[in-house]
């Protein structure tokens, strides 16, 4: 599979030279749900990208129901719509829209999650990569011992994909006996209160006997601590992705181990340049930065892929030098935690 690894200053050039075509154009953005941090700052970044090019934004939230999202994309179309960027819920019951669009000569970015449909382009992070990154940030901390894999959304292809790049890595330890996985769990719909359920079943069935938690993002990581909080384990290696500021805060007390940063903004602004420029009529090939890539379905897909960064305690600052994140938001109720709370 070929890897891109950053957003390019040729893109954003090629897209502004769209601007003029832009006039008038309207994108749609259907969300899956609002209930995680990270997507009113994507929202911000595809607003910003469309409002400089000239673009109009319209949105609908599904609320987490796949039901809901085929409606919404039913009536962004129905708006008029030039162009759809759909953060799926459902990756399977999507396909209609999907149809629904291309009956209409209405380009599709698949926005982070994967769209099993060749006529949608692929925009996301490595998740693979992010999935190796977060099981190698827990390794280094705890390389023996009892694991807990709390995975993501069943319904959400980037689940196996996270999980995938994880036992990639711990694989030789488990082979070794090094490593045993006591258990592992699906959240449903990512939501944090399902992935502390799961984690308080699985601590109250291994009586506590767990040393290390891959979770598969912050939302859950925020479950998994809460859980481990209430049985006084806070401290345990506990994985995470996004760099939820909740996250980068546990991050600088302790209570989690890393984050994998994927700059909301930056995947953003590439989706509302992306869209604005199918819009226009630039084929998904000629996006610049984009490449042909096989789904483990086998769908032939056209993709393009950024480059995420494991953010741990030692080297927590980058997040605020970028301005994702205050100092103060950063190292609340910190003492003398690592740079830059220390």
């Amino acid at each position: 599979m070929k890897k891109i690894t950053g957003f390019t200053a040729a893109l954003f050039g090629a897209a502004m030279a769209t601007t003029a075509l832009a006039d008038g154009v309207t994108v749609g953005v259907s969300w899956s749900n609002f209930q995680e941090e990270r997507w009113k700052t994507d929202e911000a970044a595809i607003k910003a990208a469309l409002e400089a090019a000239g673009a109009t934004y319209v949105s609908a939230d599904a609320q987490s129901s796949s039901a809901k999202q085929l409606s919404d994309v039913e009536s962004l179309i129905a708006q008029g719509v030039d162009a759809l960027i759909i953060l799926a819920q459902d990756t399977q019951a999507i396909g209609p829209a999907v149809q629904a669009a291309a009956d209409e000569g209405i380009p599709v970015v698949g926005y982070d999650r994967l769209i099993e449909d060749p006529r949608a382009f692929y925009l996301t992070f490595d998740n693979v990569e992010v999935g190796r990154m977060q099981a190698r940030a827990i390794f280094a901390a705890q390389p023996t011992g009892r694991y807990v894999m709390i995975k993501g959304s069943p319904t959400d292809p980037n689940a196996d994909f996270l999980r995938g790049g994880q036992q990639e890595i711990i694989q030789a330890a488990i082979d070794a006996g090094d490593i045993t996985i006591v258990a592992e769990a699906y959240t449903d719909g990512w939501l944090p209160a399902n992935a502390q359920r799961n984690m308080e079943q699985i601590l109250t069935a291994a009586d506590n006997g767990v040393d290390a938690v891959v979770a598969s993002n912050d939302g859950t990581a925020g479950g998994v601590v809460a859980a481990l909080t209430a049985q006084g384990m806070e401290g345990i290696p506990v994985s995470g992705q996004d760099g939820d500021h909740a996250a980068l805060n546990r991050v600088a007390k302790g209570h989690q181990t890393v984050s994998v940063w994927k700059d909301a903004r930056e995947l953003g602004r590439a989706a509302g340049e992306i869209a604005v420029a199918m819009a226009g009529g630039t084929m998904m090939g000629d996006i610049d930065g984009s490449a042909s890539w096989t789904s483990p379905a086998g769908t032939e897909m056209t993709a393009k892929f950024l480059a995420p960064l494991p953010v741990s305690a030692d080297n927590l600052s980058v997040v605020v030098d970028a301005g994702w994140i205050t100092q103060e938001a950063l190292c609340q109720g910190v003492s003398g935690g690592p740079a830059p709370c220390n």
